[in-house]
C-alpha cells in the first residue's frame, strides 16, 4: 500500500470514527424542493437548498438541507423537482437539548437523482444498484 492509499485510509477511518453514528442514507420521493441563491457584491455566493422527502414505504417525511458558500464562483446544485426519485446521503443532526430544530434536519453530503440520472458528487452507480438490490432481498 502506497503513501496516498495509507493517507486516504487514515482520513476515511477518522471520518467514520467521528461521524459514523450520525451517517444516514435513504431513498424516496421529493415532496418539496427549494433552492435559494444569494450574491453579495458579485464576489461571495451562497447556496441553500431545502428538500422534503418521503422515504419509500413510509408515511413520515424527512427534511434535508444543503448549504454551500463560495468566493468568486457560484456553487452548483443538481436540478430536483417534485416527484423525482432520489437517494440522499448525509449526516443527522447532533440532537442537542438546546437545538432541537437542527436535530431533525439531515445535512446533505450527496444527492443522487434516479429520475434524471444525475448526482451532486460523482458516484459509481453500479454499487448503488447492488446496495438497493440487497436491501430488497433482505426485507422479503
Amino acid at each position: 500500500m502506497g503513501f496516498k492509499e495509507k493517507l486516504s485510509k487514515y482520513y476515511t477511518d477518522s471520518y467514520i470514527k467521528k461521524y459514523g453514528d450520525r451517517m444516514a442514507q435513504f431513498q424516496g420521493t421529493v415532496i418539496s424542493a427549494k433552492v435559494e441563491e444569494k450574491t453579495i457584491l458579485w464576489i461571495f455566493h451562497t447556496l441553500a437548498a431545502t428538500l422534503i422527502i418521503r422515504p419509500e414505504r413510509s408515511k413520515a417525511v424527512i427534511k434535508c438541507s444543503y448549504k454551500k458558500n463560495r468566493w468568486f464562483k457560484k456553487p452548483e446544485f443538481i436540478a430536483i423537482n417534485q416527484g423525482h426519485n432520489v437517494l440522499v446521503q448525509g449526516l443527522k443532526g447532533k440532537g442537542d437539548k438546546k437545538s432541537k430544530a437542527t436535530g431533525d434536519v439531515i445535512t446533505i453530503m450527496n444527492v443522487v437523482n434516479f429520475t434524471t440520472k444525475k448526482d451532486l458528487f460523482p458516484v459509481d452507480h453500479s454499487q448503488i444498484k447492488k446496495a438497493r438490490q440487497q436491501q430488497v432481498t433482505r426485507t422479503k
